[in-house]
């Protein structure tokens, strides 16, 4: 069971998702992790786990970390900041894409 505030009362309701039971592997030092990749069609530019991803979007600047709910946007230009498990943060300039977030995949499509 997990819980989750709902944006429009502010009741904390049961939504009805079972823990996932491999959730003690998406662990590295008692700091959840999650997959992100960040690729256009012809070049991969970041593929592997990560503590938390930032961009900017229409609203401003936002974080992704794992555990969040399944979220989709358009990205405006800036830096997509990644805190990667290994090799720290990395900073990867761009034009503009789309994140899609689910079950602590992060994928964001650049020139598109």
């Amino acid at each position: 069971m997990v819980m989750r505030q709902d944006a429009s009362t502010g009741e904390i309701k049961d939504d009805g998702v079972k823990p996932d039971e491999s959730a003690e592997s998406n662990v590295i030092d008692g700091k959840a992790i999650m997959q992100v990749k960040v690729y256009s069609p012809y070049k991969v530019y970041f593929d592997n786990k990560a503590f938390s991803i930032s961009g900017v979007n229409a609203t401003g600047p936002f974080d992704i970390l794992p555990r969040h709910h399944p979220f989709i946007s358009l990205l405006e230009s800036c830096d997509l900041v990644v805190d990667a498990v290994e090799g720290g943060e990395s900073r990867i300039q761009i034009s503009g894409g789309i994140m899609h977030v689910k079950a602590d995949k992060v994928s964001v499509f650049l020139q598109v």
